[in-house]
């Protein structure tokens, strides 16, 4: 069931997601060479904390870091490790979730770690441009399906995959809600999009194919030929003057 939010709900939602993207902004700002992807999560704890919040993500199914912080093939759901140092080159993604006041928020970015390649950086810009295309479409009565058609053919235009097992998701009370966003779809299918409709819109792009598999901790998906992938996350409420990104600070 599609929960659609009043004014003051996503007003609320904004506050949480406010404090998702600061959360979010200084995990980048951390990504650097020795630093571990433990600090990091560490350092967001403490942010989202400090705001009055809660991270979404801790014990979240078990899960047991404050952020997925990924690493290179790692595509998400990467656990924070103090035994796992950044390398200059690497691209690391960061993950956030913040619950404020009864709601969530859910964002993430992909980040390079010192000189990263060419390649790696225009893959982080595709996937930031595969999720402003999404967006363009999260109007109402436009369907679910535009919006994963865009984010899909800004991929494949680029000569990027995307992946296909793991999709966005509703956000609000809950921290996935219906209904779920894939990034691939055809146009003019799906749900129809209507004000009060809050969503996690996050393009996860690989350079090479579109298959994942999951470690065996159970949670990080990795891509299948061992292809760079990036990721880049927001949540976006539809209202009758246009998308709203509610983790922008």
């Amino acid at each position: 069931m599609i929960i659609l939010k009043s004014k003051l709900d996503i007003a609320i939602m904004r506050d949480s997601g406010k404090i998702a993207a600061l959360a979010r902004q200084v995990g980048g700002e951390m990504a650097k060479p020795g630093v571990t992807t433990g600090a990091i999560d560490a350092k967001i704890r403490q942010v989202i904390m400090s705001h009055g919040a809660t991270p979404s993500f801790l014990g979240y199914g078990g899960f047991p870091g404050s952020a997925c912080v990924s690493v290179n093939n790692e595509v998400i759901h990467g656990i924070p490790s103090h035994e796992r140092v950044l390398k200059d080159g690497d691209i690391v993604k960061i993950d956030v979730g913040a619950f404020y006041k009864g709601y969530h928020s859910d964002c993430a970015a992909s980040f390079p770690v010192g000189s990263a390649s060419p390649e790696a950086l225009r893959l982080i810009e595709v996937t930031e441009l595969c999720f402003a295309c999404g967006v363009e479409k999260a109007v109402p009565d436009n369907r679910l399906g535009d919006i994963s058609a865009a984010v899909q053919q800004c991929a494949e235009a680029s000569g990027y995959s995307v992946v296909r097992e793991y999709v966005g998701h509703g956000v609000g009370h809950e921290l996935h809600e219906d209904p779920s966003v894939p990034n691939y779809g055809r146009p003019g299918h799906g749900v129809r999009l209507m004000p009060g409709m809050t969503l996690a819109i996050e393009p996860m792009i690989n350079i090479g194919g579109y298959g994942v598999r999951v470690l065996a901790n159970e949670w990080t998906v990795v891509t299948t030929d061992g292809s760079l992938s990036a990721h880049y996350e927001n949540t976006v409420a539809i209202t009758g003057n246009g998308p709203v990104i509610l983790t922008a600070l």
